[in-house]
């Protein structure tokens, strides 16, 4: 059977399923469909046709290549179709976006042909994605005397490839739709159990809130034509949890614009908005498809006569409406003023001024925030080869500089990275700054959007400025099932061709990982001044300044090297007391969390850096801090750690990149090689006192500061997701922190997790210390609910057996994973026992594995959002509460919650996760030792 064969079947599969024809990727499926266009008697020749004109993917797909090539033929003459004249293949090849496109483009504008080579130069003024390829072909014809390459220029000189484009609306006028109330995470809008078929982006916006809303929202456009649908959290903060192109994806699809009509279901420019406006790494992945993010602040606090908030009985502040946004609700927008209006415009209802900066407005007039990005670049090559000045047709970066003001951590650390700064003075929070990026990852489920999105900016080599760059397959490592097989592989081979280190090996050579993603970038990080960019909110490493992101500007990141945004404001986190020799250090990050709404009343953490001063906590046991600030919608966290204890974690991870390479898994660049070499040169600048680690000066400013008091966590803590609450806006918050003895020892659980990012070497150790306590206590342990184990990587594992805690694991496990034998059906049972799970985020991810609907489960994760790790039964919420890994055994082992009693002795003689706040260094030495 042909490829185009199989392609008709596809299509009546789909069509079945109430879906077009996948959009076609593949070259040797687009040269059969061109093969029919070329013949007049085909019966397909129709079809085909509108395949070829509608339905191929641009970019560096290979189908791309092919397209070019054929309009190619079309233009020079060699090939006649009457459906597509010349002009109209110029018009296609203006929104192939780069790569062989633009490669026929320049074939044609520096070709002998007078008149196509004039065409090919206008289409070309159009075009922003040219790699250095392409630029240095315009520069050599330049420099030859080449009139339209002079032309093409001057006109990128101007940047009229953005100044041409049409200005934003001067009034936008909005219909609203309520997805839901309270917090809303990316899951509602992208589930995760859905992840496979992100890739899949007509598929994919099926899994869109539900049905019922998809014809909610059909409705809302088709009573108010001409409005734009602003998607709400009401009574919430919009797009917590993770950076999820795929919902912003989705979103634009129901609500947005269509980028081109020759590109299916790709679509730019969603209105979304919260009472407490968008979560910061949403808002990122709002302004790469040019949409708009407005915080509504249209429920406020009540306030006494003190000023301050006035508390309901649940100890909440209490809120009243200042506007309604009622799904069906007419507002306007105004971008001049910046105002959101009512639909007569006489009545001001918010200043949304932080909407429409220069730069967002830029991003929305360009559809995309890396089209501005490629801008800027392409202008500034075109002046450089002109010898002409660069007057930039872009807004100029923000650059605030506070004179005798010191600098934050996270200022310090951009203002080391910028690039392109006016000034020598240094910038302060606020500050708009191009960074370069040393450190980006991608992890599996969001990989094939970046590996699209680096097709759709036709990029196809890793930038030479990245210094390390990791593949992972830790989101879809519980089950290799039918969709992993198809994915997985197809998505490894790509990246490693693109230049990443990568979890599979496409030629087969060493054993495929699964380890967490944000584990491996937390090891590759080997420089306290670095800047990391990954795929997923928890890249929040503890060496550094992390930044989840959108499967969009991963790719950026990944093609360019560099990342554009503003110095996010800090909060400093201290700590004073001692911790009690009971308590973990998951302890210490949920009182962090408690103290600071009770010191401050309201999350100072969102949108902001958490500056987290742990002073002699290694990074493995840090990224337990540093992995929770994701849930706390800060833009980031950095670790301020001491000289030696810095040290001691780049020697950690030097040991951990010498095993990657040891394995196999350095590339012809000798990527991994390098790490290596810049741990070594940071390790000798701190121990020589020409840079040592990274610390705030004395005098910075912080929008705010939180001092824990260790001496006040007096028993373990538990973050519950609070789901019976009659306020459906306080439901699945972090913001819920109760102690065990809240409990009273009757919390039913029905299954304990222990995995995720959230846990380290220590967390696992823990788990076999207190096996061995009870053994020798009881006799024999007994599970009366089950325990599901996932180390976070297989070192963990090896250091384990090594150690002789994996043996006491597999005593009491009733099922250990089994790399050669994987399982290829997701559990759908528990027993009570403790399953040994495979390295990777399992149950925390919920695509694959998830407990039993309506389960309590208690978990070492990060998550508590509504279906994530559980689902609703018909009759029971399922909750999944988050606590310490010495509570989530023993209430796995007891069937429920314990008492402060139980806890104790259980915990008795182990070696917890242990904390100190660290104190003063003495003048006359570098570091100090604990």
């Amino acid at each position: 059977m042909s490829l185009y064969e199989d392609y008709l079947s596809e299509i009546e599969t789909r069509k079945a399923e109430g879906l077009s024809p996948k959009p076609i990727d593949d070259a040797a499926l687009l040269r059969e469909v061109i093969a029919h266009i070329e013949d007049p008697a085909s019966p397909h020749r129709a079809d085909c046709l509108h395949y070829f004109t509608y339905n191929t993917l641009p970019g560096t797909t290979s189908a791309a290549g092919e397209k070019a090539q054929f309009l190619k033929r079309i233009i020079d003459g060699d090939a006649v179709v009457p459906e597509i004249t010349p002009a109209f293949a110029f018009e296609l090849l203006s929104h192939m976006k780069g790569g062989p496109s633009v490669k026929v483009l320049l074939d044609l504008a520096l070709g002998e042909d007078e008149a196509n080579a004039r065409d090919a130069g206008e289409v070309l003024k159009t075009q922003v994605f040219l790699y250095e390829a392409d630029t240095d072909r315009l520069k050599a014809a330049y420099e030859a005397g080449n009139p339209v390459a002079e032309d093409i220029l001057k006109s990128y000189a101007e940047a009229e490839f953005f100044t041409k484009l049409p200005d934003v609306e001067d009034e936008i006028e909005v219909v609203t739709y309520i997805a839901a109330e309270g917090d809303i995470s990316t899951d509602l809008l992208s589930p995760g159990n859905q992840a496979h078929s992100r890739s899949d982006r007509e598929l994919h916006g099926k899994c869109m809130i539900s049905e019922q809303a998809q014809k909610e929202i059909e409705a809302l456009k088709l009573q108010h034509p001409g409005k734009r649908v602003m998607l709400i959290a009401e009574k919430g903060t919009m797009g917590v949890g993770s950076s999820r192109m795929s919902g912003v994806n989705n979103v634009a699809l129901w609500t947005g614009k269509q980028a081109s009509p020759y590109v299916p279901f790709v679509n730019y420019a969603p209105v979304v908005a919260g009472t407490n406006g968008i979560s910061p790494i949403f808002l990122t992945t709002v302004g790469v498809t040019g949409g708009i993010g407005v915080d509504l602040k249209n429920w406020v606090k009540v306030l006494g006569e003190d000023g301050k908030p006035i508390l309901g009985n649940d100890g909440n502040p209490i809120l009243e409406q200042k506007y309604s946004v009622a799904t069906g609700t007419v507002l306007k927008i105004d971008t001049r003023s910046k105002k959101l209006l009512t639909e007569d415009g006489g009545e001001e209802l918010a200043d949304i001024a932080d909407s429409f900066t220069p730069q967002k407005v830029e991003f929305m007039k360009a559809g995309s925030s890396y089209a501005i990005v490629f801008g800027k670049m392409l202008q500034t090559f075109a002046c450089e080869t002109l010898g002409i000045p660069l007057k930039s047709a872009f807004a100029p970066a923000r650059e605030i500089s506070h004179e005798g003001q010191g600098l934050t951590a996270v200022e310090k650390i951009f203002n080391a990275n910028a690039r392109g700064k006016a000034t020598d003075k240094p910038l302060h929070a606020g500050s708009d700054v191009r960074v370069k990026v040393n450190i980006v990852g991608s992890q599996d489920t969001t990989g094939l959007m970046t590996s699209q999105e680096l097709e759709a900016m036709a990029a196809t080599v890793i930038s030479p400025s990245v210094d390390g760059a990791f593949q992972s397959g830790c989101h879809t490592a519980s089950v290799w099932d039918l969709k992993a097989q198809a994915n997985t592989p197809r998505l490894m081979a790509f990246m490693n061709r693109f230049g990443l280190i990568t979890a599979r090996d496409p030629k087969g050579v060493y054993h495929s990982m699964t380890d967490v993603i944000h584990k491996v970038l937390n090891d590759i990080t080997v420089d306290d001044w670095a800047i990391i960019i990954g795929g997923d909110s928890h890249t929040r490493m503890s060496k550094g300044v992390a930044f989840g992101a959108d499967s969009g500007t991963v790719a950026l990141a990944l093609a360019t090297g560099e990342a554009t945004m503003p110095i996010p404001q800090s909060v400093k986190v201290t700590f004073k007391g001692e911790m009690a020799p009971h308590m973990d250090f998951r302890d210490v990050v949920h009182a962090t969390q408690a103290q600071m709404l009770a010191q401050h009343g309201d999350n100072v953490f969102q949108g902001r850096v958490i500056e987290v001063h742990t002073g002699t906590l290694l990074a493995d046991q840090a990224f337990t801090f540093t992995d929770w600030t994701a849930e706390m919608k800060a833009k980031a966290s950095i670790c301020i750690t001491d000289d030696e204890t810095l040290i001691q974690s780049l020697e950690i991870a030097k040991s951990r990149i010498a095993i990657m390479i040891e394995k196999g898994m350095d590339n012809e660049a000798g990527m991994l090689a390098g790490l290596i070499a810049i741990a070594d040169n940071r390790i000798a600048q701190i121990r020589s006192g020409e840079k040592p680690a990274l610390k705030p000066d004395d005098n910075a400013k912080y929008f705010a500061e939180v001092v824990v008091d260790l001496d006040a966590i007096v028993e373990p803590m538990i973050a519950d997701p609070d789901v019976e609450n009659p306020d459906p806006s306080r439901r699945y918050t972090h913001d819920t922190i109760r102690p065990i003895s809240y409990y009273g020892a009757q919390k039913k659980v029905d299954l304990g997790f222990v995995g995720s990012c959230m846990v380290h070497k220590g967390d696992i150790k823990i788990v076999a210390q207190m096996l061995r306590n009870l053994e020798a206590d009881q006799g024999k342990v007994e599970f009366q609910a089950p325990l599901v184990v996932a180390a976070p990587t297989y070192n963990i594992i090896d250091e384990l057996k090594e150690e002789g805690d994996w043996e006491i694991l597999q005593k009491y496990c009733g099922f250990e994973f089994d790399d050669a034998a994987p399982k290829t059906n997701a559990r759908t049972a528990y027993e009570n026992i403790l399953y040994l799970e495979r390295p990777g985020c399992n149950l925390c991810m919920g695509n694959q594995e998830k407990a039993a609907k309506g389960d309590t489960v208690l978990a070492t994760s990060t998550r508590l959002f509504q279906g994530r790790v559980v689902a609703d039964s018909e009759t029971k919420k399922g909750e999944s509460l988050l606590g310490s890994t010495p509570v989530v055994v023993l209430s796995a082992i007891l069937g429920r919650t314990p008492t402060l009693e139980e806890y104790k002795g259980a915990v008795e003689g182990i070696d917890l996760t242990k904390f100190a706040p660290p104190v003063k260094t003495p003048l006359d030495s570098l570091s100090v030792h604990f």
